[in-house]
């Protein structure tokens, strides 16, 4: 589908101009990113978690220990995840304090979970878990041992229920406010990375990979 259907749950009321239900929009914000929050309920008490995740096709994969209540929680008949990913673009400093503001990129992602059964596409969401983190790592690092695969929990969610919501403005300021006597505008948020840090018990003769060296994760989607 090139656009995933409103719900009640997904269909934006405020500042309805800056949602989207675009797939394409959808996927370029989950995979920009690799951290996210997952909201769910234990025994009757709310809770959140922080996780990295990956998207495979429509899918969205998350991972943990095989005791993770959280993940365990998503997997109960009835209740469904709630999924968060957002990126902070810049700070909106306004001319009034009622209307500073943030820019941003957000997706928010509903529907129920199920665990992953099937062997050969559990090591392919671990796969995609490492890749979406750092391209090109798969292939280095030692697979998850026996043990290892059976001590993890694989979870996938769908991405069909769910909507985008976008900031991308400057400055808004009512026209009364237009010659008060402070600076606006805006102050844009990046994030870098490394340079990178050698393990002191790694071998002398084990050069950086270029995929460390040159890391990178930029915007996705236009914010101008």
């Amino acid at each position: 589908m090139a656009e995933l259907a409103p719900t009640p749950r997904t269909r934006l009321k405020r500042r309805s101009q800056r949602g989207s239900y675009d797939r394409e929009v959808v996927n370029a914000i989950l995979d920009e990113g690799f951290l996210c929050h997952v909201a769910f309920t234990h025994e009757g008490q709310p809770g959140m978690i922080p996780t990295v995740y990956a998207r495979g096709g429509d899918w969205l994969y998350l991972h943990g220990a095989r005791a993770n209540r959280g993940l365990h929680a998503l997997l109960e008949p009835g209740h469904d995840a709630c999924i968060s990913v957002t990126h902070v673009d810049a700070l909106v400093l306004a001319r009034s304090a009622f209307h500073h503001s943030v820019n941003y990129r957000c997706v928010i992602v509903y529907g129920q979970a199920q665990e992953v059964i099937d062997p050969d596409e559990k090591l392919e969401a671990l796969r995609l878990v490492v890749e979406h983190t750092i391209p090109g790592r798969w292939k280095d690092v030692r697979w998850p041992n026996a043990d290892e695969f059976k001590q993890t929990l694989v979870v996938k969610l769908a991405i069909a229920e769910g909507s985008a919501k976008i900031r991308a403005l400057g400055v808004i300021d009512d026209e009364a406010d237009m010659s008060q006597g402070c600076w606006a505008g805006l102050l844009p948020i990046r994030t870098s990375y490394g340079p990178a840090e050698r393990d002191p018990a790694l071998a002398e003769d084990i050069p950086l990979p270029s995929y460390v060296e040159n890391y990178a994760r930029g915007l996705q989607v236009d914010s101008k």
